[in-house]
């Protein structure tokens, strides 16, 4: 019997210095006028959730472990990027995707009206469907006072059966 493990992911980013100028990148989509995030890459919270969280699922580390700091190739790296080359990771270790759902919790920006457009580009990063939800905090904790963005993410992945692997 092949049973499915489910997984983790939360990533936190604050906004940038108002004496930065850099874009917003959320959900693998860029949203023009809106001020961007803090991070080594490009700040997307949603997208490394969500690769965290296939990370967490399969056991094979987290986002540190294989896109840190201490990585400067992945300076800058798109969000979207990462989740695609986690995705690769975790079928390289002998497990398929069964799906990745994220949540996050911020003031801006609207969400609503590209949802669909975030999570097409997400579930073909992934190869596996991709939902997201957004929510405020109702004004408290850092994402309420805008301080930044939080998301948390959950993945269910199944090893593959053995003589499919390779």
């Amino acid at each position: 019997m092949i049973l499915p493990r489910t997984g983790v992911g939360i990533d936190v980013h604050a906004y940038a210095g108002q004496d930065e100028d850099r874009p917003l990148w959320l959900g693998g989509l860029h949203w023009p006028g809106e001020r961007g995030l803090a991070g080594h890459s490009d700040g997307d919270p949603v997208a490394h959730a969500a690769a965290d969280a296939l990370f967490s699922a399969s056991g094979i580390g987290d986002l540190g472990t294989h896109f840190g700091t201490d990585r400067p190739e992945f300076a800058g790296a798109s969000g979207v990027t990462l989740l695609a080359e986690a995705a690769r990771i975790v079928r390289a270790a002998g497990f398929e995707i069964g799906n990745i759902a994220v949540q996050f919790v911020a003031n801006r920006p609207k969400f609503g009206p590209r949802r669909e457009e975030a999570q097409r580009v997400l579930s073909g990063a992934a190869g596996a469907p991709v939902s997201v939800t957004a929510t405020t905090s109702d004004g408290l904790g850092f994402t309420g006072r805008g301080e930044g963005i939080s998301a948390v993410a959950t993945a269910l992945v199944y090893p593959r059966p053995k003589e499919t692997i390779g």
